[in-house]
C-alpha cells in the first residue's frame, strides 16, 4: 500500500507504524481479509518477540473465527509465558471464551475459581479497585465488585451446563448479593425451576418483571421472563425430588464467599474490603 493508505491503516485500526511481522499480520487480517495468512504472521511476531501480548491474543481470536479453537487454546497455553504480567488477565478471558466454544465446562470452572482467588488476594486489576475496559468499542469503568459478580455469574452458568443446579443456585445467590442484575436473576430462577422450587422462582421472575433489577427493561429480558413464567405455568410440582446432583462446591469455598460478602457489607476502613488482611480466608478457599 502507498504512504497515504499506510497512514490511514495505522490510524483507523489503531495499529502501530512499522513493517514488522505484527503490523503485517494486522494488515493481512484487516485489509487483505486473509485470516490464514495473518496467523502465519502472528506466529512470526511471537517467535521474534514483536508485540507478543497483542500477537498471541489476536491470533487466538482469528483461530476461533476459523473454527480452530482447540489450536487457539494450545497456542495460549504454549506461549503465554512469553507475555507480560499485564497481559495474563486478558489471555484468561480469551481462554474462557475458547473453553466455552469447545464445551470444556470443567476447564471453565477451574479457571473461574482461579480468577476468584486472584480477586480475593487483591491481584486482579493489578491491585486497583477499578479498571478501564472496552465494550462495543467504547471505554467503560469496571469495579472489582462488578468483576467479582461477573465471574461468579459465569461460574454459575458453567455449573448449569453440567446440570448441577444446586451449585449454580449457591453461586448465583452470592453474585446477586454483590452486584444484582436481571440476567443473573433469570438464571437463578431457572435453577430453582429445575429443582421444582416453583414459588421461589416465580417470586424472582415477578421481581424482574416489576423492574427491580438492573437491565429489567431490556426487551430480551422481558421475553425471557415470559418464557420462564410460561414454563412455570406448564409444570406440576412433583411429589418428591429425585436424582439431585451433589453440590460439587467445597464448604470452605462457600464459606470464603460468605466472608468476602460480609467484609463488603461492613467495611472496617476506607479501603475496599477486598484489600484488607484476610490471610485466614485465603487459606480456606479451595479453588
Amino acid at each position: 500500500m502507498d504512504k497515504k493508505e499506510e497512514e490511514q491503516f495505522h490510524v483507523f485500526y489503531k495499529v502501530p507504524s512499522g513493517d514488522g511481522p505484527y503490523v503485517r499480520a494486522k494488515h493481512a487480517q484487516l485489509i487483505m481479509k486473509d485470516p490464514e495468512g495473518s496467523i502465519l504472521w502472528f506466529m512470526k511476531a511471537i517467535n521474534e518477540g514483536d508485540r507478543v501480548d497483542s500477537a498471541l491474543k489476536d491470533m487466538a481470536v482469528v483461530m476461533k473465527q476459523l473454527d480452530r479453537s482447540e489450536e487457539a487454546i494450545e497456542a495460549i497455553k504454549s506461549f503465554r509465558y512469553l507475555c507480560s504480567k499485564l497481559a495474563q488477565e486478558s489471555l484468561d478471558n480469551v481462554l474462557l471464551d475458547l473453553f466455552k466454544t469447545c464445551g470444556k465446562v470443567e476447564e471453565q470452572i477451574v479457571l473461574l475459581k482461579q480468577k476468584l482467588r486472584q480477586i480475593y488476594e487483591g491481584k486482579l486489576f493489578n491491585g486497583k479497585p477499578i479498571k478501564i475496559a472496552r465494550s462495543h468499542g467504547k471505554k467503560i469503568q469496571v469495579t472489582i465488585t462488578q468483576e467479582t459478580a461477573r465471574v461468579l455469574g459465569n461460574l454459575g452458568w458453567a455449573y448449569m451446563q453440567k446440570g448441577n443446579f444446586m451449585a449454580a443456585e449457591v453461586v448465583y445467590k452470592k453474585a446477586q448479593m454483590i452486584y444484582a442484575d436481571s440476567n443473573k436473576a433469570c438464571n437463578l430462577a431457572q435453577c430453582l425451576i429445575k429443582q421444582a422450587r416453583y414459588d421461589e422462582a416465580r417470586y424472582i421472575l415477578e421481581d424482574v418483571w416489576r423492574g427491580n433489577y438492573l437491565g429489567s427493561d431490556d426487551t430480551k429480558t422481558k421475553n425471557r421472563v415470559e418464557e420462564l413464567l410460561l414454563e412455570l405455568d406448564l409444570k406440576q410440582p412433583p411429589p418428591f425430588l429425585q436424582n439431585i446432583p451433589g453440590l460439587d462446591l467445597d464448604d470452605d469455598f462457600v464459606n470464603g464467599l460468605d466472608h468476602l460478602i460480609n467484609e463488603w457489607a461492613q467495611p472496617k476502613s476506607r479501603r475496599l474490603p477486598i484489600f484488607e488482611e484476610i490471610s485466614t480466608f485465603r487459606d480456606q478457599l479451595a479453588c
